[in-house]
């Protein structure tokens, strides 16, 4: 049953209404989630609801994924402690383009399978007198002023709240009133800050229709440290290939701390309980084998990016530390090497001589003393000469090589073809 397994997933925070699942169980259902066009791409954060909107549609329900091309002119302050940028149309459009390119590599958007909208269709040609007179009289300013989104903001004495944003709810409830008459949509989806405007859209549609409608929402998704996924915020994975390689996307989950693991797992897989919960059993005795964090990475590039960039993102994160770094493709190998420092080099320079300038020694003697411990690697082959120099059979793709001392300290060498002096 959908329920039970979202519940069992954690991903039901709040319902609106506790006759919900049995809706679900004994009905076709038109859920709906809204996606921010704030940026040319989605992030991990978004495919939260990505997933959930797949869930349903595995259990026969119909998705409705709308991309925000109206509201996204306004910004929604839920969760947001000052003003939004408000973007051009045309970095609008171009937005929404790219967004619904990732969108319709999840759901299925054929013939009575999902469906995927632009509110700017129907809020961009809505008057102003008659958007107050159809939507605005149904609420009052008390109750606006009470929901979470907008309470936090009139406490910022000094930022406050604009009349734009104040009135973004509005517009969301008004989304949900345009998809009930429309598709027949009768539940709302999203992240625990959306509440107070789901609320809404469900009463606007109680006063205007008489229609029951639902909302159920899922835990914000944090990473370990507590901060959010959100476009805004520092170390954003996205799901544009251009903007986050698999690589980098794998090595984030695979970063996972125990604690957020077992989490993840649920919230954006769709291994069985019995998996999950036999990883969460592992993770627990014996965390050094990190397996739950590799079954995350790789189930979650897979369908992003699809199952031969996870593998490849797989096997670039295996041979690290081994000679097959050499086999790894130019663009693989730099994101392997990404968060490493690089220094410039030249063929036929004195290792000992690259090992000062790529800060793994501090000088000449102490790099030949690594050596001489077998503690110097190049392309991770141990150097057994001191006297050795770089050489063009050392080179990765022509103009790289790794710089490894011990288990862990790197370096990529940046190395061109001239002689260099030591």
């Amino acid at each position: 049953m959908l329920f039970d397994d979202l519940t069992w997933r954690g991903l039901v925070h709040q319902v609106t209404d506790p006759s919900l699942p049995e809706v679900l169980a004994g009905e076709r259902v038109v859920a709906y989630g809204g996606f921010d066009p704030t940026s040319d791409s989605l992030t991990v954060g978004n495919l939260v609801l990505i997933v959930t909107l797949m869930r349903f549609q595995r259990a026969g329900h119909r998705p409705v994924a709308l991309a925000g091309g109206g509201t996204g002119m306004i910004g929604d302050p839920s969760g947001k402690a000052e003003e939004r940028s408000l973007l051009t149309a045309d970095e609008l459009a171009a937005n929404l383009a790219a967004i619904r390119a990732q969108l319709e590599r999840f759901l299925d958007f054929g013939e009575g399978g999902a469906v995927l909208v632009d509110n700017g269709t129907w809020l961009g040609s809505l008057g102003l007198l008659e958007f107050l007179r159809d939507v605005g009289k149904h609420f009052t300013v008390n109750a606006m002023i009470a929901k979470e989104s907008v309470r936090a903001r009139l406490s910022e004495r000094e930022q406050g709240i604009s009349y734009t944003e104040f009135s973004y709810m509005l517009l969301q409830a008004y989304d949900f009133l345009h998809l009930y008459d429309t598709y027949g949509c009768r539940l709302q989806l999203g992240g625990s800050d959306q509440w107070g405007n789901i609320t809404a859209g469900i009463d606007l549609i109680r006063r205007v229709r008489g229609g029951a409608a639902y909302g159920l929402t899922f835990p914000l998704v944090t990473k370990a440290d507590g901060t959010k996924f959100g476009k805004s915020e520092a170390g954003n994975v996205w799901l544009d290939a251009r903007r986050s390689s698999p690589y980098a996307m794998y090595q984030f989950f695979l970063r996972s701390e125990d604690s957020v693991v077992g989490n993840y797992l649920r919230y954006y897989t769709f291994r069985e309980r019995e998996e999950v919960e036999a990883l969460d059993t592992e993770t627990a005795e014996h965390p050094e084998r990190r397996a739950a964090q590799r079954a995350l990475a790789h189930d979650v590039v897979a369908l992003v990016h699809g199952e031969d960039e996870a593998r490849q993102a797989e096997r670039a994160s295996a041979v690290l530390f081994s000679e097959e770094i050499r086999d790894l493709p130019e663009p693989t190998l730099l994101d392997v090497m990404e968060d490493a420092p690089s220094c410039e080099v030249s063929v036929g320079q004195a290792l000992v001589d690259v090992a000062v300038a790529a800060g793994v020694a501090r000088s000449r003697r102490e790099a030949r003393g690594f050596i001489e411990g077998g503690g110097l690697y190049v392309n991770n082959r141990r150097v057994e000469d001191p006297e050795a120099s770089l050489s063009p059979g050392d080179l990765l793709h022509g103009r790289y090589a790794v710089l490894r001392r011990g288990k862990a300290t790197q370096c990529l060498l940046r190395v061109s073809s001239g002689p260099r002096g030591g």
